[in-house]
């Protein structure tokens, strides 16, 4: 059995009031009630309104009470001006739309959505640099396929500067969508009447820091107040296909120091998380479930528009994780449905499971006691 992880006094209270505030979203419901808008690092209603999105239909578990919450790993929808899908990216997330749905759906957005600023990473002479853009009115593609809200903390985040950073900000509340990931920032968004705050992490100074833990734990520990739920969105971990083991200690690619997943993400847990997204290797790892709540080390590479992403072997395999939660962080219920890249780099439905079959092998392997079980259809639950 593993301890559940210390409710506030204020998350106690969500749970007593739960049956009240139901009444009361269904009656705002009923009366055309406005968008909920997202919350910036000092909790004001800042940029775009965002809602929440369509019901998962077949969602893990049922319980009245339990919001569901889905995620993917790495997104990248093309690189312009010359490596972009056809038909302007039209339908490019069609094959996945329906395992993507759930209240809330979150990405880690592995590029800027914006024009070229004149000031891309990549210099002439530059070898092993790679950096990506796709149009702004790509944020479109993203609202189409029921995303909600994107995380920008990771190594792409700032490929084209300051000013593609704020361009992407820009370019997704324009279609509606929340993003977090900036230093500081924690992202509030409210669905069927719970709060859920989520803030990104990653090892690069245009974020919250992945390295700096006891800077992060403040981090967490503020939003915790600030929300019924708190998920973390961190990009963590070396790249490469033979990257899918999870071991303590930091982890290094290419001189830069990419974070110690497992301290971080249950020091995290500690701090007041409830959930912990990973991605960054581009590829899947295992899961585990500390203090009853849910780590998903990585969920791989989901996109690779313009064959941006290699989709060789391990390097396409990618999923959807959806996790089903009351507004205390108790699990409910969950599933990971594989995907793929297929040869357009566009996320297909894998109706191999290949992805499914390495993360149950890898978590049984790195997490023998700890680790999530998975029944045959993707369903996961806690460990006896």
């Amino acid at each position: 059995m593993y301890a559940a992880a210390p409710t506030s006094s204020r998350r106690r209270l969500a749970l007593v009031l739960g049956a009240l505030l139901a009444v009361l979203v269904a009656g705002c419901a009923e009366a055309g009630a406005g968008p909920v808008w997202q919350a910036g690092a000092g909790g004001g209603a800042t940029g775009a309104p965002v809602t929440g999105g369509p019901s998962a239909s077949g969602s893990p578990e049922a319980d009245e009470e339990a919001i569901s919450l889905s995620a993917t790993g790495d997104i990248i929808m093309g690189n312009a001006p010359n490596r972009l899908p056809a038909n302007g990216g039209k339908g490019f997330f069609d094959s996945v739309k329906k395992a993507l749905a759930a209240d809330l759906v979150m990405g880690n957005l592995e590029e800027p959505l914006t024009v070229d600023t004149g000031t891309g990473k990549c210099g002439a002479n530059s070898t092993r640099c790679f950096q990506f853009r796709a149009p702004p009115e790509y944020a479109a593609h993203l609202r189409d396929a029921g995303f909600d809200l994107l995380n920008q903390a990771n190594n792409h985040g700032y490929d084209y500067g300051p000013k593609g950073y704020q361009n992407t900000q820009r370019a997704l509340e324009k279609y509606d969508l929340a993003h977090t990931g900036a230093p500081d920032q924690i992202t509030v968004v409210e669905v069927k009447g719970v709060k859920v705050a989520v803030a990104g992490f990653s090892s690069y100074v245009w974020s919250n820091s992945l390295v700096d833990i006891a800077a992060a734990k403040e981090v967490v520990a503020k939003a915790a107040t600030m929300a019924d739920l708190v998920v973390v969105q961190v990009h963590m971990g070396a790249e490469g296909a033979d990257k899918t083991r999870v071991r303590p200690g930091t982890e290094m690619f290419l001189g830069e120091n990419r974070g110690d997943p497992v301290r971080f993400s249950k020091a995290m847990i500690d701090a007041g998380a409830d959930l912990i997204v990973g991605h960054g290797p581009h590829v899947l790892r295992g899961m585990e479930f500390y203090k009853g709540r849910l780590i998903a080390y990585s969920l791989g590479n989901f996109a690779g528009g313009g064959n941006s992403l290699s989709n060789t072997g391990r390097l396409g395999w990618g999923g959807v994780l959806k996790v089903s939660l009351r507004p205390d962080g108790t699990f409910v219920g969950g599933s990971f449905t594989s995907t793929y890249m297929n040869g357009a780099g566009k996320p297909t439905l894998d109706r191999g499971d290949r992805g499914l079959g390495l993360v149950r092998q890898l978590t049984r392997s790195d997490f023998p006691k700890t680790g999530a079980r998975f029944d045959e259809d993707g369903r996961i639950r806690p460990p006896a």
